[in-house]
């Protein structure tokens, strides 16, 4: 670079004034790109999660897992609003409405009174749902191949396996001739599941008393209908509530010495003596990849419904001993897992 001055010589930079203005003119280039076009880092999309059931590690580990299969981390693509009701079920509009003031991109519901407070709560958020056993009789999905709504997910098949509930109780119980059902009446589907079993035990020659509960004490009066009755057997209900009472449920079997099944396997590992029902905590890991779709922007009437295709039956050999029963080994033979 030269300088000319009027009436002056010229006067060329030194070398280590000329790499100054080259570094100096260098930085500006670099600088301007950063200033002008650096973008904005996104942001997490935010899910919500609405079940009727407690808090627990399996709920909660299990969705983020699926979420990190998704490649989806936690603190960078999405954010959760964690809703519990804790088997009060009073609590799932407020719970709903919380959830949507929030600001939610997508909202994971289980349980189908928990899909219906969303539903009330939201007309317009995408709702994947997981344990609901009649989907399209609740009127959330036109089809399980093409939902058509805002809601798709996973369903359950819980009064299907009521059926299984009474055989596998039967095998364990030859001579069995009265069999307890502990149900929820604040829950939908019990009423469908008493339909299978009073249907099966029919068929079995096998009498049914119906223990109903949704409070604390209303578990303890209905065990005490069933010692004066002499229940011989007892098949609890899949329920958000029960689940919560499990401590008390399952020292209520085993006062009276009661055989009892139960759909979940929390449950049989709790104490319960036996388990037959589908593994909910891969459904959650399963709704990690709907919401996945849907915050890619696939709608969610176009997802179809998916039903479970692998079911666990869990025995509890301790808490068979402390029953005084001796299982046949033909119905231990039948069991994915034997506890003890």
């Amino acid at each position: 670079m030269t300088r000319f001055l009027a009436g002056r010589r010229p006067i060329t930079p030194s070398p280590a004034r000329r790499r100054l203005l080259r570094a100096g003119a260098g930085g500006l280039i670099l600088a301007t790109p950063i200033r002008t076009f650096a973008q904005p880092a996104p942001v997490p999309a935010r899910v919500g999660f609405l079940s009727s059931e407690a808090p627990s590690q399996r709920t909660q580990e299990t969705f983020r897992s699926g979420m990190r299969e998704q490649g989806l981390t936690e603190g960078r693509q999405f954010s959760m609003q964690w809703g519990f009701a804790e088997g009060d079920y009073a609590r799932l509009p407020e719970l709903a409405t919380a959830c949507v003031a929030s600001g939610v991109d997508v909202i994971v519901a289980v349980t189908t009174l928990a899909v219906q407070a969303a539903r009330r709560a939201t007309s317009r958020l995408p709702i994947v749902m997981v344990g609901v056993p009649d989907p399209i009789g609740e009127g959330f999905a036109q089809s399980l191949s093409r939902p058509g709504g805002n809601v798709t997910g996973l369903s359950n098949i819980v009064t299907e396996v009521s059926v299984k509930h009474l055989e596998l109780l039967h095998a364990a119980v030859p001579k069995l001739a009265l069999v307890a059902v502990l149900l929820n009446p604040l829950n939908p589907s019990d009423s469908l599941i008493l339909e299978q079993i009073q249907g099966a035990a029919y068929m079995r020659k096998v009498k049914v008393m119906v223990a109903e509960a949704s409070t604390r004490e209303q578990i303890d009066a209905g065990f005490a209908a069933m010692a004066r009755a002499r229940a011989e057997a007892l098949i609890v209900a899949a329920d958000a509530f029960f689940d919560v009472r499990r401590e008390q449920i399952i020292g209520h079997t085993l006062r009276n010495r009661l055989p009892a099944i139960f759909a979940s396997r929390e449950m049989a590992e709790a104490g319960g003596l036996m388990s037959y029902g589908q593994d909910l905590a891969e459904h959650f890991r399963r709704a990690a990849g709907y919401v996945d779709k849907i915050l890619k922007g696939t709608p969610p009437g176009k997802l179809p419904i998916e039903q479970p295709t692998v079911l666990e039956f869990v025995v509890n050999q301790r808490t068979a001993a402390a029953l005084g029963l001796t299982l046949p080994q033909q119905l231990l033979l039948r069991a994915d897992s034997v506890i003890g």
